[in-house]
């Protein structure tokens, strides 16, 4: 299958969404960044700005997402845009790679913990880089199990995680494309 026939589901935000997208461009792969209206992200290949309806098509408990990951969430208007468009990410790809840090409770810390709990529920292929582990894992069986080497197999796949890319961060995403893309 040739680069072309793969899509990147990302929503284009600064730290590792910028970088999966820059990656893709990089590599020749087709790039969706899922956004809405006034909300600031740093990719402008493949911009998707979902309409309200599109939104509202996602739409879930703020409440429901707060005890699903053991926090609260602020802002609830733009949180709850976001998490939509995180689902719509999420919803549009059977691979999915995150990074982020994983946290005692198995869940990933952050908004970006969202999608990662979505992909469960979706039951799609989940890995997450742990910046602060410094090593991927992948969701099996109801637990973390460590991986060495995670390959992009699917022509769409979603790529989201942390604002705050770290070096390392970013040095497993440059491989994970290289392994992925020769």
């Amino acid at each position: 299958m040739s680069n072309q026939s793969y899509t990147l589901f990302s929503g284009g935000a600064q730290g590792a969404e910028n970088q999966f997208g820059k990656l893709a461009e990089y590599h020749g792969i087709n790039e969706v960044n899922y956004t809405f209206e006034g909300h600031k992200i740093e990719r402008t290949r493949g911009v998707r700005v979902l309409t309200d309806e599109e939104l509202k098509q996602k739409d879930v408990s703020l409440t429901y997402v707060s005890k699903l990951l053991n926090r609260k969430f602020t802002n609830a208007e733009k949180m709850r845009k976001v998490l939509q468009t995180i689902m719509w990410q999420v919803e549009s790809s059977h691979q999915v790679f995150v990074v982020g840090t994983i946290l005692d409770d198995g869940t990933v810390k952050g908004g970006t913990g969202w999608g990662a709990e979505f992909a469960k529920i979706c039951n799609k292929e989940l890995y997450v880089f742990g910046q602060v582990k410094n090593g991927w894992f992948k969701w099996e069986q109801g637990e973390w199990v460590s991986v060495e080497a995670p390959v992009i197999t699917d022509n769409h796949f979603t790529g989201t995680g942390t604002r705050f890319l770290e070096d390392n961060g970013k040095k497993a995403l440059e491989e994970l494309f290289a392994r992925s893309f020769k």
